[in-house]
C-alpha cells in the first residue's frame, strides 16, 4: 500500500489568524433560508445531485441518508446500519457511502448495500469522516479516531475505475480528517485536521493521483484557555478548520465548526474574506442549483449547550443562500 506523505515532520511555521487582519464578514442574518425545517443532529457530507435535482447529506449522529428538494423543503430520510461519514453519487447509478467499517455501493435509494472495500482494521474506535471524489472519479475518504488521544486518523483513496479496488493511504497523522478538496485548476490538493487547528496543502497530479511538497496551508489559533460557548465575541475564538468546498474562481471555502462562518481562501493560502452564519457549528459547505449559484451549508446541533440551541434555533438546519460566484460541480464515483 503507497503511502503518500504523513508529514510526521515538523510543518513549516505560517501565521496565525491573530497575525492577519480579519475581514469583515457578511451579515450573519444575509440571506440564509433553511433546505428543510427539520434540523440534522450532525449534518455532513452535502452534495448538489444534477440529474436528480436534488440536495444530499447525512446525520452521522442519527445514522441516516438525507436528500431533499430545496424548491418544495420536501426532505427523505434512509436509516442505515452504522455511521455514514461520507457520501457520493455513483457514475453508472446510486450512491457510494462511506460507513464506519468500510465503502459500500447502494444502486437505489433505500436500496441494498453492497460492500466495495471493507476496512476491519477500523474496529470500534475509528470511522471514516468527511470524503468525495476527484475529478478521475476516486473516492478519497478520511477517518476520525473517536478517542481523540492520539493521531489515527488517515486519509484514503479509493480507485474502482477497474472494477476491482486500489486501496492507497494518502496522507495520516490527524486526529480528525477534514476539508478534502481539490482547485479549479485540479493542481493543489487541501486536507484538514480539525482539532490541530490546521489545513493541509499538496501539489497535486491528478492523472495518478500524486501529492507532493506537502505544506501547512493555514494554521488557525486554538481555542483559548478556559473558552466556553456563549462568550461576548465568542471569547475571541474563530473557530477550527471542518468540511470545504471550491468555487469555479478557485476559492476555498471552509466551515469554521465553533466559529460560526465559512472562511475563504485564494490557492495561495491569502485570506479571502468569510461567510457569516446564523449557527455556531457548520460542517461542510457544497454549491448547487442549476446554476451552481447556490451555497448550501450543514450544521451541527449535537451535544451543543442548551443556551447555545436557544439562541440560535438553525443549529442543525441545511442552510442555503445565494452567491455570485458559482461553485464546482459534484464528481461522481467510477465503478468499472
Amino acid at each position: 500500500m503507497a503511502v503518500s506523505d504523513p508529514h510526521s515532520s515538523t510543518p513549516p511555521e505560517v501565521p496565525a489568524d491573530s497575525d492577519r487582519a480579519a475581514p469583515a464578514a457578511d451579515p450573519a442574518d444575509a440571506g440564509w433560508q433553511t433546505v428543510t425545517p427539520e434540523p440534522s443532529l450532525l449534518g455532513e457530507s452535502p452534495f448538489w445531485h444534477p440529474h436528480e435535482r436534488l440536495l444530499y447529506w447525512v446525520d452521522i449522529a442519527r445514522r441516516q441518508l438525507v436528500r431533499a428538494d430545496p424548491s418544495t423543503h420536501q426532505r427523505e430520510t434512509w436509516n442505515v446500519p452504522s455511521e455514514p461519514g461520507c457520501i457520493a453519487p455513483v457514475e453508472c447509478g446510486g450512491l457510494a457511502i462511506a460507513l464506519r467499517d468500510g465503502l459500500y455501493r447502494a444502486r437505489t435509494w433505500g436500496g441494498a448495500l453492497e460492500p466495495l472495500v471493507r476496512f476491519p482494521q477500523h474496529g470500534s474506535t475509528i470511522r471514516f469522516n468527511d470524503g468525495k471524489c476527484d475529478t478521475a472519479g476516486r473516492f478519497w475518504a478520511g477517518t476520525v479516531y473517536e478517542p481523540r488521544d492520539q493521531r489515527r486518523a488517515v486519509l484514503w483513496c479509493i480507485d474502482m475505475r477497474s472494477g476491482k479496488p486500489e486501496v492507497t493511504l494518502k496522507a495520516q497523522n490527524a486526529t480528525t480528517a477534514n476539508g478534502v478538496a481539490w482547485s479549479a485548476d485540479d493542481r493543489t490538493a487541501w486536507w484538514s485536521d480539525t482539532p490541530a487547528h490546521v489545513i493541509h496543502a499538496w501539489d497535486y497530479e491528478a492523472g495518478p493521483a500524486v501529492l507532493r511538497r506537502h505544506r501547512v496551508f493555514h494554521r488557525f489559533d486554538p481555542k483559548p484557555a478556559g473558552w466556553t460557548p456563549g462568550l461576548p465575541d465568542n471569547g475571541g475564538y474563530r473557530g477550527r478548520p471542518d468540511g470545504a468546498s471550491v468555487d469555479s474562481a478557485g476559492i476555498y471555502h471552509c466551515a469554521m465548526f465553533e466559529g460560526g462562518r465559512l472562511q475563504r481562501f485564494a490557492a495561495d493560502g491569502t485570506p479571502a474574506g468569510e461567510i457569516a452564519l446564523p449557527v455556531a457549528c457548520p460542517t461542510m459547505p457544497c454549491f448547487g442549483g442549476e446554476d451552481l449559484r447556490t451555497l448550501f451549508v450543514t450544521t451541527s446541533r449535537e451535544k451543543r449547550p442548551a443556551e447555545e440551541l436557544t439562541r440560535t434555533p438553525l443549529a442543525g438546519c441545511t442552510l442555503a443562500r445565494r452567491v455570485e460566484v458559482p461553485g464546482l460541480p459534484v464528481n461522481f464515483f467510477r465503478i468499472g
